[in-house]
């Protein structure tokens, strides 16, 4: 049975937020489509140098829009970048900071892209993390989640519509079963419901989990075009396995292995669904009212293609790490009449958007105290302030930490080893190859202590005294 605790959350709100439930959207209180990749690189796409993946439609939301530069996921792997995300909370302060946890959350069943299993420990949202999901129902927007959450756990009551959500169609990782066959699968959830895909079965490769996807994002957005809505498209695409059977976008490439076509293929076919996704908001009239924001969750993959395709467009590292490669991300918004056609190099990530969306939903009055984000929304309407004076900061509790300030970023990935800091000019040198920590060691000071000032104490992620604190 599906459950719609927006509704109930605007019960509570009173009269003022059922008559903002029911305004149209407009250009300057627009419906919000924020569509999100799996594991995509910052090189992937076309419109950010890539010189072999199709993805036109992506490219056009840049053409048309606004792309950024110098955007930064919530962290170099799924779960801690999804939370920054839905929480406004870097991950020195978020409740998920890693894909596993050290302590408290629970224990569960995880099936691995090769079928192999294990048990691991994972947190999950309370009930008292409010989302951006939460923001928007309270200003009056109808919510909805598509496909990927990872935020539940092994906590079946931490799905998307006990955490915000009005709508969710999509899987969980407390039901272990529901994304199997990955792209292909035979499961899936309608709120509380897990339904059954039946083309799917017996193993059959039938409807793409990227096409059933597309087709929830439609029907929502059909059902709600007279509503302002909230649209979280969140693609598995190119998570690995790499499979999908449609290959022709590169047939002509006979030097490809099959796992390289199939990694572009998986992107190409997300460009051609994104490309259903904006024709629906054309022919519904919805364009010049909607703003639509594409990202990746965190960088390329370890076993992604990326020298033969370019995927990480030269950045060091990758995902799982918080070198550039880990959590540089392409960024792009799209709204006709409201986002300039132009590309900035201000810094921006993940955290930023609850305050940012809020704003834009005017919705403000709903945020939460001690988010680490700010309001980001004039650099998507051509103004230019001041994001680079303020701190952004990452960390794998215990393992990797990583902050930035300006033109430059600290970083070490081997906390326990007592790797030295290391110190980049990203202006100068966006691929980390030139390390500064010795010829500048009082920065390096500096910016340590301002990371230990960041990371607040976790129960889930507990860490040695001498970890936390100089």
């Amino acid at each position: 049975m599906k459950t719609y605790n927006g509704a109930v959350m605007l019960m509570a709100l009173g009269s003022l937020s059922a008559v903002e439930a029911r305004a149209q959207a407009t250009p300057e209180r627009p419906n919000i489509v924020f569509i999100l990749a799996d594991d995509m690189g910052y090189g992937d796409l076309s419109c950010y140098g890539n010189k072999y993946i199709k993805t036109p439609n992506i490219d056009r939301l840049a053409a048309t829009g606004t792309r950024f530069e110098q955007a930064y996921a919530g962290s170099g792997i799924s779960s801690p970048s999804r939370c920054s995300l839905m929480t406004g909370k870097h991950s020195g302060n978020s409740r998920i900071r890693d894909n596993q946890c050290y302590a408290g959350g629970m224990v569960g069943l995880k099936i691995n892209p090769k079928g192999d299993t294990t048990y691991v420990r994972r947190a999950n949202l309370l009930p008292e993390d409010t989302t951006i999901a939460t923001v928007l129902s309270a200003a009056g927007y109808r919510t909805c989640l598509v496909n990927k959450w990872h935020l539940d756990g092994y906590d079946p009551g931490s799905s998307p519509n006990h955490r915000g959500f009005d709508e969710f169609y999509g899987w969980t990782i407390s039901t272990v079963h529901s994304n199997s066959p990955y792209y292909y699968p035979y499961y899936r959830f309608h709120g509380d419901t897990l339904i059954n895909v039946r083309e799917n079965s017996n193993d059959a490769h039938v409807r793409h989990n990227t096409e059933i996807s597309t087709d929830d994002a439609i029907e929502f957005i059909h059902r709600n075009k007279s509503n302002p809505f909230f649209l979280y498209l969140a693609y598995d695409c190119p998570h690995e396995p790499y499979i999908i059977d449609n290959v022709s976008w590169y047939e002509g490439q006979e030097d490809w292995p099959i796992d390289v076509k199939r990694y572009a293929s998986l992107v190409t076919h997300m460009d051609a669904q994104i490309g259903r996704v904006l024709g629906a908001l054309d022919n519904l009239g919805l364009r010049e009212n909607t703003l639509v924001i594409f990202a990746s969750d965190n960088g390329v993959a370890v076993m992604a293609p990326r020298e033969e395709l370019g995927s990480d467009a030269g950045l060091k590292g990758r995902k799982g790490q918080l070198y550039e490669g880990g959590i540089r991300v392409p960024l792009i918004v799209n709204q006709p009449g409201r986002v300039p056609v132009r590309s900035v190099e201000n810094l921006v990530y993940f955290p930023d958007f609850m305050p940012t969306l809020a704003a834009i939903a005017d919705g403000e009055k709903h945020l939460p105290q001690g988010i680490d984000g700010m309001d980001v929304s004039p650099l998507f309407f051509g103004k230019n302030i001041d994001t680079n004076s303020r701190y952004l900061y990452w960390e794998f509790p215990g393992k990797q930490r990583a902050i930035r300030h300006g033109d430059w970023k600290c970083v070490t990935i081997n906390v326990k080893k007592n790797a030295p800091l290391e110190l980049y000019n990203i202006r100068k040198d966006p691929t980390e190859s030139n390390d500064l920590a010795s010829k500048n060691p009082k920065m390096v000071e500096e910016l340590d202590e301002i990371m230990h000032q960041m990371h607040q104490p976790s129960v889930n992620y507990p860490i040695p005294e001498d970890k936390l604190k100089k």
